[in-house]
């Protein structure tokens, strides 16, 4: 579902649409009980969490003011019954005279979530470990981690994550990167105990250990590691977190969930139970029936005090289309000047001129679509060539010149930042990824409103952006990050972009950044055929080019497509699928 849909959806159910509403917990179900459940590393109170959350989300629609922040709202309201459950048994636990602590009370053990995250999801290895390096967090970092863990996933953007804490985004990336040293002390931990045999001054180190994760181990452990030459060396081949992460579907829904009698809801004090019902449950795992049926209850005013209505939920969870981009972080203010955002100055040649305003719309004639068969989309990554290969020729295509909305350089810095293309001509697009402003999963940017054709010519700079770059020390380190940032993380199934990226348009295409996680820039300017064959021609190189460029334009109307290309001017361009639709 997009944005608009979402948005549209909420407003709905705020009207009182029942079905929208059904549809609403219908869809975020399963996010709150993954959410929950990692703040909670699974303890027994994670039905009754999801619950209440459910429950106050219902009563609360109405008073939403914006649609588009349903998400974030209904994610904060989960979080703080997480902390309100944290009180009431920090509470109840000093009262009590039993030694336990709050720090220490165990899950629930038939429903670990790491356990269910590594069953349900078949991790293994590096995957597996982080997993289980969850468990060793304080509370703050498990919440914090629960939020995050979704980000990278893909479930929620940075701008959603931030509204959940009541943060800023700056200040959410400080806390997200103290949350992820701990995590990597925590998987650091994770590998010494699983280390078989263990070393001798680790092994009486634990003699006093009672097997159950806590702060003060994870500290007392990993003081021992980096004072033990044995086990505090670097291990190699470690990937960072959020590469192991992204794109992990939610962990599905367990069969019979929540499945608890629902008490009487009778007027007069009436205290008569209903019995569980079994209900044939829907694609996602909701049974709709008996969602509207609690709907029912809970939204009469006799019921709407009532607290022990609980949600059923039963069956497995579809995972949603990874060909299809991560959420989009809806614009939270007016788009920045083109002044501010782009540079632009005199055209350097005639094939390449300014529209007559920023805005204006391409000036040529509008081509006809042609017929169904032009081009051909690339709908899988391609693996990298020989660096040493020279290509072959690149074919000689017309060009009577194009115009861009954005001048003769246009910088494309934020999300919503577009360029619209037109006429016959070569222009490049060069990446610049950031890792170390915000790494993680990388939101592709997308064509719409294409008319006429639009081919990947060419790909060159010297080198794919996943190149290993040499002597910059232990460790991957590439254009896509390294193991002191963290990685920019494709899509499943994106094409691995180069330094430069070339095409040929021969009518019109808008080009939207779309980026939303992983922070990049991209740079949109002319080129000619002489000038794109210069570039991928060049040969690798001591300080140099990493490879030889690639060609891919076959002359042809059968030459490849760029992904994430559509004729159509949908709503959120960040919706474009990776597979393109030009027929």
């Amino acid at each position: 579902m997009d944005d608009r849909q979402r948005r549209n959806r909420v407003s709905a159910a705020r009207a009182g649409d029942r079905q929208a509403l059904d549809d609403l917990i219908s869809e975020h179900l399963p996010l709150i009980y993954n959410v929950v459940g990692r703040a909670l590393v699974g303890h027994a109170d994670v039905d009754d969490v999801v619950q209440e959350t459910m429950l106050r989300a219902v009563d609360g629609i109405e008073g939403l003011r914006d649609p588009g922040s349903f998400r974030s709202w209904l994610v904060a309201i989960a979080m703080r019954q997480v902390r309100d459950r944290a009180r009431s048994r920090a509470t109840a636990l000093a009262r009590s005279t039993e030694p336990l602590t709050a720090e220490r009370e165990p899950a629930d053990a038939g429903s670990d979530f790491v356990d269910l995250t590594v069953l349900r999801l078949g991790l293994d290895g590096q995957r597996k470990e982080v997993a289980e390096a969850t468990r060793w967090l304080d509370a703050d970092d498990r919440e914090l981690l629960a939020l995050w863990w979704q980000e990278v996933a893909g479930e929620l953007t940075r701008r959603e994550l931030a509204e959940t804490q009541g943060l800023t985004r700056q200040h959410a990336a400080v806390r997200v990167q103290r949350m992820k040293a701990q995590l990597e002390t925590a998987r650091g931990v994770v590998r010494a105990l699983d280390a078989d045999p263990r070393c001798r001054g680790l092994a009486d180190l634990l003699l006093g250990w009672d097997g159950l994760p806590g702060s003060v181990w994870r500290k007392r452990i990993a003081r021992h590691l980096r004072e033990c030459s044995a086990c505090g060396g670097s291990r190699p081949g470690l990937v960072p977190a959020e590469r192991l992460l992204v794109g992990l579907a939610l962990v599905p829904l367990p069969a019979g969930f929540a499945l608890h009698a629902l008490p009487g809801l009778l007027g007069g004090g009436g205290a008569a139970a209903m019995s569980p019902v079994a209900l044939a449950t829907d694609p996602v795992g909701w049974p709709t029936q008996l969602a509207r049926t609690v709907l029912d209850l809970i939204t009469k005013p006799a019921v709407a005090a009532t607290a022990g209505v609980t949600l059923v939920a039963g069956g497995a969870y579809v995972v949603r289309d990874h060909d299809r981009q991560p959420p989009q972080a809806a614009p939270t203010a007016t788009p920045v000047p083109t002044s501010e955002t782009r540079t632009q100055s005199p055209a350097p040649r005639p094939s390449w001129t300014a529209a007559p305003s920023p805005t204006a719309s391409p000036s040529p004639s509008p081509r006809p679509s042609p017929p169904p068969g032009y081009g051909s989309t690339v709908d899988a990554a391609d693996p990298a060539p020989d660096p040493l290969r020279a290509p072959g020729p690149l074919p000689r295509r017309p060009e009577s010149g194009i115009r861009s909305s954005a001048g003769a350089k246009a910088v494309m810095v934020h999300n919503g930042d577009t360029v619209t293309l037109s006429g016959s001509g070569y222009f490049l697009v060069r990446w610049q990824i950031m890792p170390g402003q915000r790494a993680g999963a990388l939101t592709m940017p997308t064509w719409t409103g294409l008319r006429g054709k639009l081919f990947h010519a060419a790909s060159g700079g010297g080198k794919r952006m996943d190149d290993e770059q040499p002597g910059q020390g232990a460790g991957p380190h590439t254009a896509m990050g390294s193991p002191a940032t963290g990685f920019a993380v494709l899509p499943a199934g994106a094409q691995q972009m180069w330094q430069n990226e070339y095409f040929y348009v021969d009518g019109s295409v808008t080009l939207h950044q779309n980026e939303s996680q992983a922070d990049y820039n991209l740079i949109v300017m002319p080129a000619s055929w002489d000038s794109v064959t210069q570039d991928i021609q060049q040969p690798p190189g001591p300080g140099g080019p990493l490879r030889h460029g690639l060609v891919r334009d076959t002359g042809t109307d059968t030459a490849p497509v760029p992904q994430y290309l559509t004729r159509a001017n949908p709503p959120n361009p960040g919706d474009v699928p990776r597979q393109s639709k030009v027929d």
